[in-house]
């Protein structure tokens, strides 16, 4: 114990004599101002009205006065213009609030993240529109269920989100795995299936050859290149795949197929559940598998938050649990 205590002392002493920790003390004001002056002035600023500052901090527009005096006699300078009962900021008095309000705001959230309960409260999840209408949403249920304290909210965008700027808390994506800055972890490979809906084969069931596919409308997805990729891998270079219509979403796509609108070439994931309850069929059973996969990303410093971590394995179950 001892020894514990003296090597406490020790670097204690250590500590006072580093040159950084010295020079950041001697930098420090060698007074800060009253807590409750700077919140007066903040409100008054804000609102340019110590009787608005009064009612907002519950004391009296003379006590909201005397703060911001006392305030500006310790400053040494005029933080207010005061006339016929009005007040307007000075320049510098702008400049000081805007930021004292910043110190303010910088000390909320410090605040908030040390009080709040880590395993409560709301969790943002950014995912493709096709993914979260087919896979995501219908399983979410399970989720609430499991964590009945943590509230879900599905943002669906196509384009790739940024976690510093966009507020997500983690997204699931569709691609190869590498994001930089980010931590991804792969969720399940995928396959291109074609599929169509029963009665557009008119009871024959199935396609005998790539040859039969002439017969039938495309769908196409809005780049147009999974049917020319796909026909390409399997040998069929003569079968124009350029025609019939395009959607600029997957779900669309899907439900044009459903429709019996023509074939589409898509993700296994998105029509699993179709081709289950019988609206859609694989007319030909050549399936391509991809390098793509989908993966859960999240910045990598935020992937033991306790929120985070719940979704995380919540999504890992719910995929050891798919028939694949």
């Amino acid at each position: 114990m001892l020894y514990s205590i003296n090597m406490v002392a020790q670097n204690a002493q250590t500590r006072n004599h580093d040159p950084n920790i010295s020079k950041t003390i001697s930098d420090m004001p060698k007074k800060v101002p009253p807590l409750m002056s700077l919140r007066a002035f903040v409100m008054a600023g804000r609102y340019e009205s110590f009787k608005i500052a009064a009612e907002a901090l519950n004391i009296s527009p003379g006590a909201i006065s005397q703060h911001v005096k006392n305030l500006e006699d310790a400053l040494g300078t005029k933080l207010f213009e005061r006339s016929n009962r009005m007040v307007r900021l000075t320049t510098k008095g702008a400049d000081y609030l805007q930021r004292v309000q910043a110190a303010f705001d910088i000390i909320n959230v410090a605040t908030k993240a040390v009080t709040d309960d880590a395993s409560k409260g709301l969790i943002v999840v950014s995912t493709m529109p096709s993914f979260a209408a087919q896979w995501l949403v219908p399983r979410l249920g399970r989720f609430q269920e499991r964590n009945p304290t943590i509230d879900v909210h599905v943002d669906t965008t196509t384009r790739l989100v940024r976690f510093d700027r966009d507020r997500v808390d983690v997204a699931i994506r569709h691609g190869l795995g590498n994001y930089d800055g980010l931590y991804s972890e792969r969720l399940f490979a995928i396959e291109m299936v074609m599929v169509c809906s029963p009665g557009l084969l008119g009871g024959r069931g199935r396609i005998k050859g790539f040859d039969d596919l002439t017969r039938f409308q495309l769908l196409h997805e809005e780049e147009r290149t999974d049917w020319s990729l796909w026909l390409r891998a399997n040998g069929a270079t003569d079968i124009d795949s350029s025609r019939g219509p395009s959607f600029s979403d997957e779900t669309s796509l899907v439900q044009a197929a459903i429709a019996g609108q023509g074939i589409a070439l898509v993700r296994d994931i998105l029509v699993e559940n179709h081709i289950a309850d019988g609206r859609l069929i694989k007319p030909m059973n050549v399936d391509w598998p991809t390098q793509f996969a989908y993966y859960c990303v999240c910045p990598e410093g935020a992937r033991s938050n306790t929120k985070i971590t719940a979704f995380r394995t919540w999504l890992f179950d719910e995929v050891h649990g798919m028939k694949r």
